[in-house]
């Protein structure tokens, strides 16, 4: 058996595999290397991962975590998982190489991520060979919830929203600048806070000033990530993340813009993930 893993910082879901499939699912609180050591990985783990696999030994697990692409980080993790599975050989992974397995499977793709965050990767069918950087919430982000939310408070701000939406924007969050500023600079997380944004362009989708800056949104990602690797209008693409699921509407009407290929688009990468190991058990 194996088992692997899916890793934000909020939560993290688990599959137990083996040749004939899904064996035993779990549910943990998130993993982050960057916020916690391996004793604090590991007591987390000993207080829910056990109990919900009990007498389960997976041969092999597959880690794949957000904060997990320095080589560092990934042993703070990994040494957590061979305490608690001291038999187990144990391979921890990006979240990103997560997104391109689940998305892509043994096929070349270009595969994204749209959450809280965005990045995106060129995948040739068994690793990544090429990353648009991703420049974090302040200086990049494009495609994300962070972002998105970014656009809406701004327009807020520099009073360019529409007096309806201004309107509604109100009459839901009551906020003011000093209040968004506080949660910006002095508050941790300003991209999570940006990202609550989200559900209000949602609701609200079908105002044209609300969805002209959804599609601004993506046409920034496609122009800033996408359009940078090569011959990809002849490749397929791929997403991943909330973002990209309940806004998959709009994001396939800007990718067919830009003459960008969509293939999958998916909420999370555990099913993905659960196939394409799957499909290696088998082989």
């Amino acid at each position: 058996m194996i088992l692997i893993a899916d890793s934000g910082s909020t939560k993290t879901a688990w599959r137990l595999l083996d040749h004939e499939g899904v064996k035993a699912q779990a549910h943990t609180p998130g993993i982050n290397p960057y916020y916690q050591n391996t004793q604090e990985i590991l007591v987390a783990l000993k207080d829910s991962l056990l109990a919900q696999l009990a007498g389960q030994t997976p041969r092999e697990i597959y880690f794949y975590g957000a904060g997990c692409s320095a080589k560092d980080k990934q042993e703070v993790v990994a040494s957590a998982l061979r305490e608690i599975y001291p038999a187990a050989q144990v391979h921890v992974h990006h979240d990103l190489e997560a997104a391109a397995r689940a998305l892509c499977g043994q096929k070349e793709g270009i595969a994204c991520i749209l959450g809280t965050g965005s990045n995106s990767c060129l995948y040739d069918g068994e690793k990544i060979v090429q990353n648009v950087p991703n420049l974090g919430f302040i200086l990049g982000d494009e495609g994300s919830g962070g972002y998105m939310g970014k656009l809406l408070v701004q327009a807020f701000l520099n009073q360019e929203l529409p007096q309806d939406v201004h309107e509604l924007f109100m009459a839901r969050y009551n906020t003011n600048r000093d209040e968004i500023v506080d949660h910006v600079y002095r508050q941790p997380y300003p991209n999570r806070y940006m990202a609550t944004y989200a559900r209000f362009l949602s609701d609200h989708r079908q105002h044209p000033f609300i969805y002209g800056l959804i599609c601004q949104c993506f046409s920034d990602f496609f122009r800033k990530t996408v359009m940078k690797y090569p011959d990809y209008q002849q490749k397929e693409t791929h997403f991943v993340g909330s973002i990209a699921f309940y806004f998959a509407d709009i994001l396939r009407t800007v990718a067919k813009e830009h003459q960008i290929n969509v293939g999958q688009i998916l909420e999370s990468p555990i099913e993905g993930l659960s196939l394409y190991h799957q499909q290696k058990i088998t082989a």
